[in-house]
């Protein structure tokens, strides 16, 4: 299932945030960890992450830094930032405070949503 933009607009910075915090990744492994992890519901592509990266840069909420990779060839690894982490911490009670209004209306009870007047 794909997410529809505004919602993957909340939903992939601070799963950014929460890959990081396992500590420094380049962009394609946050790609790939990205879709493994979600099981394909926060999928991303390069042309979403990076963009993406580069606003939680602006934000000084991750750091880039160049690093040999085991195949001798140099990557961008990004890690998260004091401020990441603190971010991190306000979002994820965010999203826990949603999660929780979303089961409390039965949206996340895994029922099909009634229909009204009998409708199929």
């Amino acid at each position: 299932m794909r997410i529809e933009r505004e919602l993957m607009r909340g939903a992939g910075p601070v799963a950014v945030l929460k890959l990081l915090e396992e500590g420094a990744k380049y962009g394609y492994e946050l790609v790939e960890a990205l879709s493994e992890q979600t099981g394909g519901v926060l999928d991303m592509g390069q042309s979403t992450l990076y963009p993406l990266l580069y606003n939680l840069q602006s934000q000084g909420l991750i750091r880039p830094s160049w690093q040999e990779s085991e195949s001798g060839r140099k990557r961008k690894y990004y890690s998260l930032t004091a401020k990441g982490k603190k971010r991190l911490a306000k979002d994820t009670a965010q999203w826990v405070a949603v999660a929780s209004a979303m089961q409390n209306l039965g949206i996340l009870s895994g029922a099909p949503p009634k229909l009204q007047g009998g409708e199929a």
